[in-house]
């Protein structure tokens, strides 16, 4: 029987390996034993992952990293002219930002800053400091403003505070009053500070918890506004009532 050939197929020479075979194709020659496939590279040699070191600490340059502070925000809240920005200016570790606007004859019979008082300034929104207490705590002081028309924003000031430090001049009891109101509303922890202008009080502590009607609940602090160690006493009493409050809270 003649054989058939496709025609697209071409003619193979004599001796010579056809178009169209796995030879011509794949490079292999005909008949030839087939060609191992290359032998795979060993996988890498096992090595355990590096235990993780702690960053050093960029304070001390040396052992590992110390969790940053906690931050605490706190309130420094009074009445016109009783050393509310004097409070913040002597503890605070930076430069205290402050928006003091000059007093003018507008003011008269408006703010009264006492007779006592040199006070030529008044805070127009707030005041702002901060002071590193340990490794672990830092406190934000915020100082309100003391006037009455600027109550709208002791709303704001007070949001995510801890506790306050009420400023209370002796001799000036009634314009503490709104400030105490304020925070017994709020359910805010505060401390009355009562701040010795000329070194001294113009009433006894007894009589002046008497006069605010505030309970023992509630400390009554004599400092020296003026004073770093002084301010400093006070807020740690306001930390250890708003800890005091926090503890009893998550007890009930």
């Amino acid at each position: 029987m003649d054989s058939v050939r496709s025609p697209e197929w071409p003619v193979a020479p004599l001796g010579g390996l056809a178009a169209n075979s796995a030879s011509a194709r794949y490079g292999q020659p005909v008949g030839g034993p087939p060609t191992a496939p290359p032998h795979p590279s060993p996988p890498p040699a096992y090595r355990p992952a590096a235990a993780t070191v702690p960053a050093p600490d960029t304070r001390t340059g040396t052992g590992p990293a110390v969790a940053p502070p906690i931050p605490v925000k706190l309130l420094i809240a009074g009445g016109f002219g009783v050393g509310k920005t004097t409070t913040v200016g002597a503890i605070s570790e930076i430069a205290p930002l402050t928006t003091e606007a000059e007093m003018t004859s507008a003011g008269i019979g408006v703010d009264d800053p006492g007779t006592r008082s040199t006070k030529t300034t008044t805070t127009v929104a707030m005041d702002f400091g901060c002071v590193t207490i340990d490794r672990s705590l830092k406190l934000y002081l915020f100082g309100t403003p003391g006037q009455d028309r600027f109550g709208f924003m002791w709303d704001d000031l007070a949001r995510g505070a801890l506790g306050a430090l009420v400023v209370v001049d002796s001799s000036r009891l009634d314009d503490c009053y709104p400030a105490i109101d304020f925070f017994e509303r709020a359910g805010l922890p505060f401390v009355v500070g009562v701040n010795t202008f000329d070194g001294r009080l113009t009433h006894e502590l007894g009589a002046i918890r008497w006069a605010l009607a505030i309970g023992d609940h509630v400390p009554l602090v004599q400092f020296d506004a003026r004073d770093r160690l002084s301010v400093r006493d006070a807020l740690l009493v306001v930390l250890d009532r708003a800890l005091d409050r926090a503890v009893r809270e998550k007890g009930v």
